[in-house]
């Protein structure tokens, strides 16, 4: 089983970031490579067990499937159903927890999956740098008003 994980340190406490980051049909709000996203079933986006259906930039569509969210401990935890990625098995957590040192967050998304062991380095590359990287710097610039 192939595991990405990249985490980062976001200028803003858990719960400012939550707010952005909670909302399973936000990732257009977000995320420079999501254009629309919604929620099979007009389900509340929040609703473990929703689907979203989201387009990408470069016209690929990905389905996933909510599994736990938790205010409590600022996690939201997915799996992918559909994708044109080659992989299966894909379960994925983003985690923001506080900083002490300053009004900060520790921000960290983790995936988990199967695929072609030929393929595992280069999925594990775009996931972690195209996927959680770009997302964590588009957030940080949302955060810091850029």
């Amino acid at each position: 089983m192939a595991t990405v994980f990249v985490s980062t340190v976001l200028n803003a406490p858990p719960a400012a970031v939550w707010r952005i980051v909670r909302d399973f049909n936000g990732l257009p709000d977000w995320t420079p490579f999501v254009v629309e996203s919604r929620i099979e079933g007009n389900l509340p986006a929040d609703k473990v067990g929703c689907v979203r259906i989201f387009k990408l930039a470069d016209g690929g569509v990905i389905k996933e499937q909510l599994l736990g969210l938790s205010d409590y401990d600022f996690k939201c935890t997915y799996a992918i159903l559909e994708s044109p990625m080659a992989v299966t098995e894909y379960v994925a957590t983003l985690a923001l927890a506080p900083v002490t040192d300053g009004n900060r967050c520790f921000a960290s998304w983790e995936a988990t999956f199967e695929c072609r062991p030929e393929d595992e380095k280069e999925l594990i590359a775009h996931i972690g740098d195209n996927v959680f990287q770009s997302a964590f710097t588009a957030l940080k610039k949302r955060l810091d008003g850029r």
